[in-house]
This record gives C-alpha cells, sequence and structure tokens, in this order.
C-alpha cells in the first residue's frame, strides 16, 4: 500500500504547481493533505479526483489551517479533530479500517518567539492520548506536517534554533514522548543517518541552498514497523514550502 502526505500550504495555490499531476503520477491508497487553506465549498472539480472518497477538516477561520484525506476505500469510520481540542482549527482527522487507523494531522506552530507553545503543548498532550486510545483497539498509522524537528540531524542549522518553534527543547521532548508511548518514525528508523529535508523557508534562497527541516513524518505504532517497506522524501517536488512524504507498508487495506 502506498500512502502519501503533503502541506501543500495553500491547495488552490498548489493546484496551480502541479498538484492535480503529482497526485495521479503517485496513484495512492490514501493521500493526506495538511494546510488546505479552504472550505469544502471552495474545492474546484479538477481537485475531486475519481476513484477517490474524500473527506475533509475546514478550520472556522477561512483561508487558514485545514485537513483533507483522499482513499480509495471507504474506511469503517471517520472523526474529525481531537478531544479536548475546542479551537476548531481543522488540524486532525481520523480514518479506520478492519486493520489500522490513520490519522492525518496539522500541528499548531508555535510562531515566532514561542509565542503559541503553551498551547502547542496542551495540543500535543490531546494528540498523544488520541493516538494511544487508538493503538489500543488497533495499530496507527499516523502522518502530516508535525511541526517538529526531532533531532539535530533533522535541521540545517541547530545550534541557532534550539530556542525557535520546530526545535524547541519541549516540541522536541513532545515527539520523544510519543516515540516512547509505542510508536516509530518510520524514516529515521529506515535511514538513521541520511539527512534530507522537507520544509525550507521561501527566506534566503533556504530551498536553493538546501537549508531545509524535517518536519513531514508518516510515524507507525511498533508492531507495525516490520511491515514497512520504505519511508521517502520527495524533496525534488516543489509547488509548497514543503515538499511530499510518503509510505510504502504492507498492510491489509
Amino acid at each position: 500500500m502506498k500512502l502519501v502526505s503533503w502541506n501543500v500550504n495553500g491547495l488552490r495555490a498548489c493546484a496551480k504547481k502541479g498538484f492535480p499531476e503529482f497526485f495521479e503520477q503517485m496513484d495512492a491508497d490514501i493521500f493526506a493533505i495538511q494546510e488546505t487553506k479552504m472550505q469544502e465549498e471552495q474545492l474546484e472539480d479538477a481537485l475531486k479526483f475519481d476513484g477517490y472518497y474524500r473527506y475533509m477538516n475546514s478550520a472556522e477561520r477561512k483561508g487558514y489551517s485545514g485537513t483533507l484525506v483522499y482513499t480509495k476505500k471507504e474506511p469503517l469510520s471517520v472523526s474529525y479533530d481531537i478531544e479536548g481540542d475546542i479551537t476548531r482549527e481543522g488540524r486532525v482527522i481520523t480514518l479506520e479500517y478492519p486493520e489500522f487507523y490513520f490519522v492525518c494531522a496539522y500541528v499548531p506552530n508555535s510562531k515566532e518567539g514561542l509565542l503559541r507553545l503553551p498551547y502547542r503543548m496542551e495540543w500535543e498532550g490531546y494528540l498523544r492520548a488520541h493516538l494511544k486510545r487508538l493503538d489500543e483497539v488497533k495499530p496507527v498509522i499516523y502522518t502530516g506536517d508535525l511541526n517538529v524537528a526531532h533531532e539535530e540531524i533533522d535541521i540545517k542549522n541547530p545550534s541557532s534554533n534550539h530556542k525557535n518553534a520546530g526545535f524547541s527543547d519541549e516540541e522536541r521532548e513532545a515527539f520523544r514522548t510519543l516515540l516512547d508511548c509505542g510508536f516509530t518514525d518510520t524514516f529515521r528508523a529506515l535511514y538513521p543517518d541520511t539527512v534530507k529535508y522537507s520544509w525550507w523557508s521561501y527566506r534566503f534562497n533556504a530551498r536553493k541552498n538546501n537549508a531545509g527541516w524535517r518536519i513531514d513524518y508518516f510515524v507507525v505504532s511498533n508492531r507495525l514497523f516490520d511491515a514497512v517497506n520504505d519511508s521517502l522524501i520527495y524533496s525534488e517536488i516543489e509547488g509548497s514550502d514543503h515538499c511530499p512524504v510518503a509510505l510504502d507498508i504492507n498492510v491489509a487495506f
């Protein structure tokens, strides 16, 4: 089974930069999107792909946040958001299948000066509890823009970013705590020494200079890891400040 995830930083904008062509090329079984920045009624026909069910969670605030999942197989159930979070920012979609749960998330950014870090840490607790509850029932595949570079290898300039959003000690510890609850960062587990990024700032020619961060992930329950064939980062694909990531996994769909 092929799974793809991409923070498109505005789906309508990305659609003009090759998103539909990449979507068709990937032929994914499930394709998860973060930061759609749109309401469902704004979804154009070019983004309604034949052969896919579509589940969208939009933020109340227009033009902000939002998640979307396309899937070839209708899930047993679908839920939106997570228990405890009342912000209505459209950040989580959970799909249930016979053999696993699939969770797409757009984790809140702590913002410059870590102004939103207290909320981010609260949200991380809600998310971790959600994933643990699911994992008690069946294995979980968790993906999205998790807005954290976990280790120093996951960021171009670690020494100058320890107090910045996405690389603060608190955010990194929250991700480490999640992994300690029985989950695996698939890319790092398969490629412990590989330097590859999934996000680049639009400033300072960051992408041209490959001054990036790895903040987009596929995380799985530990007991699913043996079924993982590959975890990929498509750093050559443009259209957003993030690039797509993918998971090749042998699990019944």
